[in-house]
């Protein structure tokens, strides 16, 4: 993708959804944080419905632990990994009480110290609760900045450091929910539905893929 096609890519994708946001469900920055946590190798609808039966039983970190381990374990089991991911979110619950007042921190190296934190979540928490322009680089967006030609690199680290670079300022906030949902239900892995797409025109990737006949 040309420099020059990027502004008219990210202005398209922002005429159709100027108020693009998260799927995971969330009221307050631990629910995010949690839904994040809990959403790693598993789809936002499978941790919605899991987190739509937890936190309106336990959406602090104080109430997860009393939960338990085996009291939150039986809340998520529908998700996958979830052993891990229980334990993870029960350490970063007793971190968060010990060390920052029961608050989600609003800092990259905090959040990474969390349990179960790597920096694709810390970069979530970032963008969606505190508004900063980080790109959290999961499958989607990696495959769409690889495939479009927008942001190439050779894994998500690369595609993060090149996003930051070619994305404009003024899209730069909502870019990494607008790269998420192309990748979802248009520009999808196996066969992506370029004649749906709105932004083709600005993509590298040839040759575009036909509409199904019939």
């Amino acid at each position: 993708m040309k420099t020059a096609q990027i502004v008219p890519f990210f202005a398209t994708l922002k005429a159709a959804n100027p108020m693009p946001n998260t799927e995971l469900e969330y009221t307050t920055v631990f629910e995010l944080l949690t839904a994040v946590l809990l959403s790693a190798q598993a789809t936002d609808v499978g941790v919605n419905k899991a987190t739509r039966r937890l936190f309106p039983v336990a959406n602090t970190p104080q109430a997860i632990l009393d939960l338990g381990l085996e009291g939150l374990e039986s809340y998520i089991k529908t998700i996958g990994l979830y052993h891990s991911k229980a334990r993870h979110l029960m350490e970063t619950c007793r971190r968060l009480i010990e060390r920052h007042g029961g608050q989600v921190p609003r800092t990259r190296e905090a959040l990474e110290d969390l349990p179960g934190v790597g920096r694709k979540t810390a970069n979530v928490v970032l963008n969606v609760a505190f508004g900063e322009p980080t790109m959290a680089v999961d499958t989607h967006i990696f495959r769409v900045s690889n495939r479009t030609g927008l942001a190439p690199g050779a894994n998500p680290l690369a595609v993060e450091k090149q996003l930051l670079k070619r994305v404009p300022a003024q899209y730069a906030v909502d870019s990494h929910h607008w790269l998420i949902l192309l990748g979802r239900y248009v520009c999808q892995a196996r066969k992506p539905r370029c004649w749906e797409c709105i932004v083709a025109s600005y993509c590298d990737f040839q040759p575009k893929t036909p509409a199904p006949q019939g």
